[in-house]
């Protein structure tokens, strides 16, 4: 996959991560800082870097130096926050340029493919089950073999088995004993949160067209809320059609796009916010 991943940076409290792949500053979590003087912080990293996009999720009472700054709202997620407070997903974007979507039309094709879908739960055909520290090597090859480029170091097996200690879990498909499918459910069990990216879904090559997301997301999701996650999310590939379809059959809502966001697939693409109440 290559060296494509970004830097972690805790800075005045909060989780910040940041890179040339993704050309941008991401804060992950504002933690314990003060936003009116974050924020003026994150612009200078920007701008030292030459990044042309700072991206937040963020409380939505947190939010007034973000907006004053010049941040725009891509995306909200309602009760996103202890399952109460809605979350807002901002963006500022220090080069014009990276607001600007060649693809908008595409994007467009696939949200309204994503609202014509049937929302109904996956039959009971194919076994889920969870993954393990033991599934570590196994994951990391699919993962390697299904994205030319991502965010994090999904590819290493040593990084899989930390974010496990960190309290992402994993599900996934097996045929013949062996892995063809996969998902996650990046979870923050903090009081104040209490919700969970629903992420990492890579299938096989020779094994998709099966639907076998649908069914890791609907395993996932019962698993997450016997663990009291209250709200789940996602932040989907806004030209993949497969993705953007699966989370609407399965009940959530769109919450916006994110403008030219991520390197995922060996470029930087927009991306929709999906999320769902899981009470």
């Amino acid at each position: 996959m290559g060296d494509t991943n970004d830097t972690l940076l805790h800075l005045d409290g909060a989780l910040v991560q940041h890179g040339k792949s993704n050309d941008r500053i991401y804060l992950m979590d504002p933690g314990t800082a003060d936003a009116s003087l974050l924020v003026p912080k994150l612009v200078k990293l920007a701008e030292e870097n030459g990044y042309g996009k700072i991206f937040t999720k963020i409380p939505r009472s947190i939010s007034a130096p973000f907006l004053e700054a010049g941040f725009l709202i891509e995306a909200t997620a309602e009760k996103l926050f202890h399952g109460e407070e809605e979350g807002l997903f901002l963006g500022m974007f220090l080069d014009e340029k990276r607001h600007e979507e060649v693809l908008s039309s595409e994007y467009e094709k696939v949200r309204e493919l994503a609202f014509s879908a049937d929302r109904r739960k996956p039959s009971t055909k194919y076994s889920v089950r969870l993954c393990s520290k033991q599934d570590a090597e196994s994951m990391a090859t699919i993962y390697g073999k299904v994205f030319d480029s991502y965010p994090f170091a999904i590819d290493d097996p040593s990084f899989i088995m930390k974010t496990m200690d960190e309290g992402t879990v994993y599900a996934g498909i097996e045929e013949d004993g062996n892995l063809v499918a996969l998902a996650s459910g990046e979870c923050s069990f903090k009081e104040d949160k209490r919700f969970s990216e629903m992420t990492d879904f890579a299938t096989l090559p020779n094994k998709r067209g099966n639907g076998y997301a649908l069914h890791l997301l609907a395993f996932l999701e019962d698993e997450l809320r016997k663990r009291g996650i209250l709200t789940a999310y996602t932040i989907a590939r806004a030209i993949s059609p497969g993705m953007n379809i699966t989370f609407a059959k399965a009940g959530y809502t769109y919450g916006g796009r994110l403008h030219n966001n991520t390197n995922i697939a060996g470029n930087i693409e927009s991306m929709n916010v999906w999320y769902k109440s899981l009470v």
